[in-house]
């Protein structure tokens, strides 16, 4: 068995590693945070992200069921309709859009 002096080095490195790590893009960041780009980065990378998100899971559903590719749409209506009516509350429009999407695809 190692010595205990040892091992408690070893994860006394790896926690100074660890902390390290985590912490060098806060400081990498602190500069980078009144730059125009990484704002406008901010601002549209998540919509762009789940834009993508989007179009790759309605495809994929479109390819699985080609005899309900109606549901896609109507579904996608439903959840930008949910998302503009309530508010803008993405949890709801989301809950809705897979709700109506279930719902098309089992009971019709």
């Amino acid at each position: 068995m190692p010595d205990p002096l040892y091992l408690i080095a070893g994860v006394a490195v790896a926690g100074l590693v660890t902390v390290a790590l985590r912490a060098l893009p806060f400081a990498a960041l602190k500069p980078l945070r009144k730059s125009r780009f990484v704002q406008a980065l901010g601002a549209w990378m998540p919509a762009g992200i789940l834009l993508i998100l989007a179009v790759v899971v309605l495809r994929d559903q479109v390819a699985e069921r080609p005899d309900h590719w109606w549901a896609v749409p109507v579904s996608l209506a439903v959840t930008v309709a949910v998302h503009l009516l309530g508010r803008r509350r993405a949890l709801l429009s989301i809950a809705a859009g897979t709700a109506c999407y279930v719902a098309l695809i089992n009971l019709l």
